[in-house]
């Protein structure tokens, strides 16, 4: 992965993002000589959410499918963890 300082973010901005990013799908933004931030292509951003949606969706399902959660609607949820559940 690329490695862009600081500094040269600062002096040459944008440009030294789009020279990182011609060759790799990511760059990191070092600060004082520490890895600070990760930038990339918002279609690589769209598509590493995505995965982690479809992972989250997937364990939702696994845990259901083991008998662990609940199946409630939207108002008895809230009424739940807002402590105004009268069951």
């Amino acid at each position: 992965m690329t490695i862009i300082t600081a500094n040269e973010l600062k002096t040459r901005g944008i440009a030294a993002i789009d020279s990182a990013l011609a060759n790799e799908p990511e760059a990191t933004i070092a600060v004082r000589g520490k890895a600070r931030y990760v930038v990339m292509p918002i279609e690589q951003f769209h598509h590493l959410r995505e995965c982690e949606l479809e992972a989250a969706l997937n364990q939702s399902r696994a845990e259901l499918a083991a008998g662990e959660g609940r199946r409630e609607s939207a108002e008895a949820h809230l009424a739940r963890v807002t402590g105004t559940d009268e069951r």
